[in-house]
């Protein structure tokens, strides 16, 4: 099973005391099954440039983050998959953002289970499929 990380899920591992079954569960997953998306990627240096200590996540990011996820592009056919995820959450009333969405888009177009704290959230995206091992991780701790 190969995975795609939200920005939360990477975010937790940046913190001074994660979650230690999260922890756990991710040493137990191959380097070859982690990915993340550009998306994330961009969420994270913007927070990293809001933040107050912004060379201290960039340092995070450039060298604990970036060379240990492969990161996917979001390119056209993810792209096809986010316009059609959208436009049937919208005739549901169910919409999503839109980094959501292409984070989402990203995760079905490459078969990927999506790592993220934030079940309720994604769990509208027709057929994408969540991973609870982050959210079991925090409710222990």
């Amino acid at each position: 099973m190969a995975y795609l990380f939200d920005t939360d899920a990477i975010s937790e591992l940046l913190k001074p005391r994660p979650a230690p079954g999260y922890v756990r569960w991710l040493s137990a997953i191959p380097r070859e099954e982690q990915f993340t998306s550009a998306v994330v990627v961009g969420e994270l240096y913007n927070g990293a440039f809001r933040s107050t200590a912004v060379a201290g996540h960039l340092e995070n990011i450039e060298k604990r983050v970036l060379p240990a996820v492969s990161v996917l592009s979001y390119d056209v056919p993810a792209a096809r998959v986010y316009g059609q995820v959208r436009a049937r959450l919208e005739r549901a009333g169910r919409p999503l953002a839109d980094a959501d969405l292409q984070i989402a888009a990203t995760a079905l177009l490459h078969d990927l289970e999506l790592v993220t704290g934030n079940l309720k959230h994604f769990a509208r995206v027709p057929g994408l499929r969540i991973s609870t091992a982050l959210t079991e991780a925090r409710s222990r701790t």
